[in-house]
């Protein structure tokens, strides 16, 4: 009878591993080392090296930071790369007029010299990667003040930095990892001339819009297209009509396969910020303080927006942008609250430090070393509380008051005159008078004025009275405590909302500015609240965050070290980085239970004609009546979107899904709503990431835009049936 237990221990083994399998972010040059053994073992059909190599083309080499905020692959020999929707979103909403309204209608090149060109935008490719943990830790101690560690490794990342061997048109970025205990070192190359291809309608690239977004099922063609353009030696350069299209050391297959139930797939790209290592203390004021806090003040702000874009098309041009940035974290932290409640986040959090606490006292040197660390932590966050939902109010409510916006960019000149005299004003003036004029064209002073009477508000209400601005509630007193005639007391005493007037401004003599600038009532009204918020805020919350983060160092190292039997992988950095998993459905709620495909039958099901969210284009509606999908339907559906247990995050916005091969099977573009909560606590139940099926996408380009001579530049395969 030995063979039962035999058998029980290594199915529990192996239960163990693929409870694992879909979580992590992995760093690309430590796969072969960590995870390509389980990798082929779930059914990856590659190497390791295929994926992150430095002595040949890889993987890698196709995989780009998209504007440093999301990511992009290139997917033909000329460069052509490939996004989300919304990660190119302002570039699209750049191009836009009334007249030409690619937001609404769509915009595809049908030739290079159609291409957009787009001045901010860039893309950044990872050229290798280094551990350099020993030389940026050199001569740090455990004894040193916060300020006096990083100060000692700045000085060390420099050496680095001037150390490392790259080309002239190369750059180095040193990163911490694992809360600071490692740093990891990486070459990149930037590209800073991208053009816009194309892009759908938002009709299907945001089809669902806000109801839709963070959901399942979803029936989104979230991708836009976009061409790298270098120099005549292929190497990076400002945009010129001389440059031409990129010729990349690797692109990626597309395959029209598809997926199926319990394929393997990966996702690789550059994922924005994770906390999974946080205790259940800090979880615990997530759920009850600081998103509530957050959620309530984007409430108001959308409810104002929705209200004057749904009446006047110049206004929902330019707030589309905004308003797109602002919904989809307000309803990220609901779906993460939903998660973390239902999953029981913080027990589990309080169940693993239990654990820890236990193992530690159990071993002298370990208590010595981390006896405390956990109740320091939770001490630490107690004091923490009243300030975090402070700072939160404040950097919710100023960051949506535009007319503070303005006013933050002209003290930055009163700054640089006081720094460095006319010099310094000089020098400055350039960059404020591009950003103003940016600013402008995406500004509606009745807008940011129905805004500023509606968070004032809460800004008065919502806090304790040490927290205001005493400037502000003198304004408020004489105004009879109407938020309203405030606001409207408040425009009428200022230019900054008008353009005109605050450019012509800035051609004035500089003396002449600088005194304006420190009479201006917004300006000064702006200066106070910032000051409260310095004296009475950030005073006290610094130094108990920069215990915190020292805390949180030590609790890091003492995880790796006491659960020796775990495979830790670090939180997301904006680093480029490889998730992977299984195609699967899930379980949202009881006595449900969702599918992992949706198809084009789902998408008219949804269609309500006229609708700000779920209308559609007549063509792609008399496409689907024809079911005239080409090559890339299935058995007379097409397929759009899909979804697997990969672990991604923000920044993960336009990675690539890669098959087995690593071929592109699809679009990453977002997360289902329960499992937003991956950020602090991935649980493979009922984190999902979705992502367009590459094949509604193909479609979309060839047989709705007739844009088919982008497809002939791609490298179509079929690896499963092998045609």
């Amino acid at each position: 009878m030995k063979w039962p237990k035999v058998f029980l221990l290594f199915y529990f083994l192996f239960v163990r591993i693929l409870s694992f399998a879909d979580e992590g972010m992995w760093l690309p040059m430590l796969l072969a080392k960590l995870n390509e053994k389980e990798m082929r073992a779930m059914g990856m059909k590659i190497s390791a090296e295929d994926i992150y190599s430095i002595n040949k083309s890889s993987l890698k080499d196709a995989i780009v930071s998209f504007g440093g905020f999301c990511t992009g692959e290139v997917i033909s020999s000329q460069g052509l790369v490939l996004t989300n929707h919304h990660c190119g979103f302002g570039a699209i909403q750049s191009h836009a007029t009334l007249q030409n309204n690619y937001i609404d209608n769509g915009f595809w090149a049908m030739s290079l010299k159609d291409e957009l060109p787009n001045p901010s935008l860039f893309v950044t490719f990872i050229v290798r990667m280094e551990d350099v943990t020993a030389s940026v830790l050199s001569g740090v101690t455990s004894a040193m003040p916060e300020n006096e560690r990083q100060s000692q490794i700045d000085k060390n990342i420099n050496a680095v930095r001037a150390n490392s061997k790259r080309e002239t048109y190369q750059d180095v970025l040193v990163r911490p990892f694992f809360e600071g205990n490692q740093y990891y070192l990486f070459v990149t190359e930037t590209y800073r001339d991208v053009r816009l291809v194309g892009a759908p309608p938002s009709s299907i690239g945001n089809f669902g819009k806000d109801t839709d977004n963070w959901m399942w099922p979803r029936h989104t063609g979230d991708f836009a297209m976009f061409r790298i353009y270098a120099d005549k030696n292929n190497r990076p350069s400002a945009y010129s009509p001389d440059n031409v299209p990129y010729k990349p050391k690797r692109t990626l297959s597309i395959s029209l396969d598809g997926v199926s139930q319990d394929d393997f797939t990966m996702v690789f790209g550059f994922p924005g910020r994770t906390n999974q290592y946080l205790p259940a203390v800090a979880v615990e004021q997530l759920i009850e303080v600081n998103n509530p806090a957050k959620i309530k003040v984007r409430d108001h702000v959308l409810e104002v927006m929705d209200a004057y874009m749904r009446t006047d098309e110049q206004i929902k041009i330019q707030y589309a942008a905004k308003w797109a940035s602002v919904s989809n974290a307000w309803k990220k932290w609901q779906g993460e609250l939903l998660g973390l409640n239902r999953v029981d986040g913080v027990g589990r959090k309080k169940k693993l430090e239990a654990d820890f606490q236990n193992k530690v006292n159990a071993n002298a040197a370990l208590k010595a070393k981390y006896g405390t660390v956990l109740p320091d932590l939770n001490n630490a966050f107690d004091e923490l509380k009243v300030y975090g939902l402070a700072r939160d109010y404040y950097l919710e409510i100023i960051s949506r008051i535009e007319l503070f916006t303005i006013a933050s960019q002209l003290i930055q000149l009163e700054a640089a005159f006081d720094k460095e005299g006319e010099s310094g004003y000089a020098a400055r003036l350039p960059q404020v008078k591009d950003r103003l004029t940016g600013f402008y064209g995406d500004y509606s002073p009745i807008v940011d004025m129905k805004m500023t009477e509606v968070l004032l508000s809460l800004y008065v209400n919502d806090q304790q009275e040490k927290f205001q601005s005493a400037l502000l509630r003198d304004k408020l007193k004489a105004n009879q405590g109407d938020f309203a005639l405030l606001a409207k007391v408040l425009f009428a005493e200022t230019d900054l909302d008008d353009q005109q007037k605050t450019l012509s401004l800035l051609d004035k003599p500089t003396k002449e500015v600088v005194d304006i600038i420190r009479q201006n009532a917004t300006v000064l009204l702006f200066k106070d609240m910032q000051r409260v918020y310095q004296n009475e805020v950030q005073r006290t919350l610094s130094p108990i965050q920069d215990r915190i983060n020292a805390l949180q160092r030590t609790y890091m190292a003492a995880q790796m070290e006491v659960f020796t039997e775990k495979r830790f992988y670090p939180d997301a950095n904006s680093t480029l980085r490889l998730t992977y998993g299984k195609v699967d459905g899930y379980t949202p709620r009881d006595a449900v239970r969702y599918d992992y495909y949706s198809y084009l039958d789902g998408v008219m099901e949804k269609y309500k004609p006229g609708d700000y969210e779920f209308d559609l284009p007549t063509k792609l509606i008399d496409l689907y009546k024809k079911k005239d999908y080409g090559q890339y339907g299935v058995n007379g559906k097409l397929p759009v979107n899909f979804i697997a247990a990969n672990h991604t995050s923000g920044g993960n916005s336009g990675s690539p899904a890669l098959d087995a091969w690593g071929n592109l099977v699809g679009l990453n573009f977002d997360r289902v709503w329960e499992g937003t909560m991956s950020d602090i606590n991935y649980d493979p139940s009922i984190c999902r990431n979705i992502m367009v099926d590459i094949r509604y996408i193909l479609f979309i380009v060839d047989k709705y835009a007739g844009a088919g001579h982008l497809v002939k530049e791609m490298n179509l395969v079929r690896p499963k049936t092998k045609k």
